[in-house]
């Protein structure tokens, strides 16, 4: 296992991150204990989850996934310090969590002890903002016309984050946590939370997790080279972009306990287009070209992509996670990576 600095931190956290927002509603606490165990065993030190889960977010599911973990350490709190742990606060929209009100101060410090409460732990590496107040649920969501920026008061949002850096830090002070990140924000949010920090001399943000894949990849180049620039961890999650670049979702597929399956029945999804199965198709063609599962390339391909410092993966089994984790002792050609950029080109932004 190869292991990166976690931003402007002093801390080294694993090239693989393990998630967990299945646990809880997919798997059971026998499987997370197993997927833990094996994680630890195999060089991962970092694990990530949050409040809202397990997903789909639900009244009865908020808050099982730290639970879950939380049972884990009160069984082995010598193990406590293997791992880097990080958790997120959930942004403003759902109505069961703190009304659905708007990242507060008073609302931070409420939901870091009962995060540390449900996880049984006196401290937590990592804790990230979710989502911003300035959209909800968060820019993964929307499309271009369904956010208007020009309506956002930009001083009204830096004075509320000044609140919610002024409680991170506070929080930090007291040993809570030990460094706070960002998730599903853009470069505008990172550089206004890294300026209020020197202004106000605050603790500094050290990482942001933002989805990020061959089917989503947004990020790259603008938040991903602000990351690099002002050193801050960039941290994918769903890499194989929920699970449609493994191929198991194309022709109308859902199988039975699959996250599209769940997905569907709940809202429906806004992702499974003509244009997502068309990519994930020649991605499919180029990992049989090169003896390469889809998930081995998808996850391979994110590893490799310069700037990023640890990938999320889940899994709802087993043979999952040990096939998601192969992906990373790969190092793909350049012939591969030609490959993969040719279609790239041609489906630049599916999802």
């Amino acid at each position: 296992m190869q292991y990166s600095k976690l931003g402007s931190s002093n801390l080294s956290v694993s090239r693989v991150c393990l998630g967990s927002m299945t646990w809880g509603s997919q798997n059971v606490q026998k499987d997370a204990d197993e997927q833990i165990e094996y994680a630890l065993a195999q060089g991962i030190n970092f694990i990530d989850t949050a409040e809202m889960y397990a997903i789909p977010p639900t009244i009865k599911t908020y808050g099982r996934t730290e639970e879950i973990i939380g049972d884990w350490i009160s069984h082995h709190p010598e193990r406590r310090s293997e791992f880097i742990l990080a958790t997120k606060i959930t942004g403003p929209g759902l109505p069961y969590i703190r009304s659905g009100a708007p990242l507060s101060a008073e609302g931070i410090f409420a939901a870091v002890d009962a995060s540390l409460a449900r996880l049984q732990s006196d401290y937590i590496d990592l804790y990230q903002l979710h989502w911003p107040n300035r959209t909800t649920p968060h820019f993964s969501k929307h499309h271009p016309g369904t956010v208007t920026f020009s309506d956002i008061d930009g001083a009204e949002h830096s004075n509320q984050m000044l609140e919610v850096l002024q409680a991170l830090d506070e929080c930090i002070k007291a040993g809570k946590i030990r460094h706070y990140g960002l998730s599903d924000d853009t470069p505008w949010g990172i550089n206004e939370y890294i300026n209020l920090s020197e202004k106000h001399q605050l603790a500094r943000a050290v990482s942001i997790q933002n989805e990020f894949s061959l089917l989503h990849a947004k990020d790259w180049p603008y938040l991903i080279e602000n990351c690099i620039h002002q050193d801050i961890a960039y941290l994918p999650w769903s890499p194989l972009a929920t699970g449609a670049l493994t191929g198991k979702y194309l022709n109308g597929a859902r199988p039975e306990g699959a996250r599209w399956s769940f997905a569907t029945q709940r809202h429906g999804l806004f992702r499974d287009t003509g244009l997502v199965n068309q990519a994930v198709s020649e991605y499919l063609n180029v990992a049989q070209k090169h003896q390469l599962t889809p998930a081995q390339l998808a996850l391979a391909w994110c590893d490799q992509v310069d700037g990023v410092t640890s990938t999320i993966i889940g899994a709802t089994s087993m043979p999952q996670l040990k096939e998601n984790l192969s992906a990373f002792e790969l190092s793909l050609s350049d012939e591969v990576l030609k490959d993969v950029n040719s279609v790239f080109r041609q489906f630049p932004a599916p999802f």
